[in-house]
């Protein structure tokens, strides 16, 4: 702040990040009332936003705890005060296994695994019956990254778990294809059925997405709910009907620089700010307030911006952008600037930004 002056987005050089703060904490409120209207625990993943800030608001609001997918991230968010942790990742290796030793020791921690390589450097890493690690398996339930590929391998896994002195069996987690929640909702609960004929208890079943959140219903086996993106939203939410570009909390702001046709403009926001996922949409973002203004090329400093039906721009113009995949956005900078309008509230830290392990 300058006295008692509040700065402006007039005041901030750009490429720079906006986080309109009242939008954020609307989609924080919305997720949690859906989550409590359908008795599902929810555990927002902080890699939309790796800021503390925004995190402990989540809690505040409802949430049982945060997800991580890094080490890094995590180790950033328990320094910050956060106590309740989940790392859904299959975690290998001596130095990874000894802070992720360190992290149990500060935090309620759990993790995940799909396959016995991971549960053996688990197990010899965690061995304090008193203290143990809470693991969940991880499953393949379509969308064809990691986890076990049957109820059977989960059973064959959970037993391992269960057997291991320092490590206790937590339930079953997914990251479901979009679209196939009921697809992966029906997986799960085969495997819950197999788990229960072993007599193993499966008290958790976490998944995540944003979009197929909104989906579930009191129905599902899922008793928990992974959602990252919503707190800010973006194109690729609004493509999936999560939300419009009036709920997007994040934009960037970036300046015209160039102007060689009437129909091409260009930005200071290439790759390096904008970036070049897309997540299959077929432009990287829209401009606010200029209908028919579309970003249509990235180079690495350079954003190309499309004219259509009439759309004007002016060199020197500063312009908000709304990206197609917020998150990977957040990663590109190293502060994010809190507004209300054209205020700016305050300037943050991306705290967990680029955090390895």
């Amino acid at each position: 702040m300058n006295g008692d002056l509040m700065p402006s987005i007039d005041d901030l050089d750009t490429p720079a990040i906006l986080i309109d703060a009242a939008r954020a904490e609307a989609n924080i409120r919305k997720a949690q009332a859906h989550a409590d209207a359908h008795g599902l625990k929810l555990r927002p993943h902080i890699k939309t936003h790796k800021l503390p800030y925004w995190a402990k608001k989540q809690v505040a609001a409802g949430a049982v705890g945060i997800t991580c997918q890094k080490i890094g991230e995590a180790e950033v968010m328990a320094d910050a005060g956060l106590t309740d942790i989940f790392l859904p990742y299959n975690i290998l290796g001596r130095a990874k296994l000894e802070r992720l030793k360190a992290l149990h020791g500060r935090v309620t921690l759990s993790v995940t695994a799909d396959s016995h390589e991971t549960l053996e450097g688990l197990a010899a890493t965690f061995t304090d019956a008193g203290h143990p690690l809470q693991v969940l398996v991880e499953c393949d339930t379509g969308m064809g990254r990691c986890g076990v590929q049957s109820a059977e391998d989960a059973v064959t896994l959970a037993k391992v778990i269960d057997q291991a002195k320092g490590l206790s069996f937590g339930g079953l987690m997914t990251y479901p294809a979009a679209g196939r929640a009921a697809e992966a909702d029906a997986w799960l609960k085969a495997a819950r059925d197999a788990l229960a004929a072993a007599g193993l208890a499966c008290e958790r079943i976490s998944s995540g997405g944003t979009p197929d959140m909104w989906r579930s219903g009191e129905d599902s086996v899922v008793t928990e709910y992974r959602p990252g993106t919503y707190i800010y939203l973006d194109r690729y939410q609004v493509a999936k009907g999560v939300g419009t570009l009036d709920d997007c909390a994040l934009t960037v702001l970036a300046t015209v620089v160039s102007h060689p046709t009437k129909t091409r403009a260009i930005l200071d926001s290439g790759s390096k700010a904008l970036s070049s996922d897309t997540l299959g949409l077929p432009e990287f973002g829209e401009l606010l307030g200029v209908p028919g203004a579309r970003v249509t090329g990235l180079s690495e400093e350079h954003g190309t911006v499309t004219l259509t039906d009439g759309a004007k721009l002016r060199i020197g113009e500063r312009v908000r952008v709304v990206p197609d995949h917020c998150c990977v956005v957040t990663n590109l900078f190293d502060q994010v600037h809190l507004i209300d309008g054209d205020t700016v509230l305050e300037t943050l830290p991306v705290a967990a930004r680029g955090k390895m392990g």
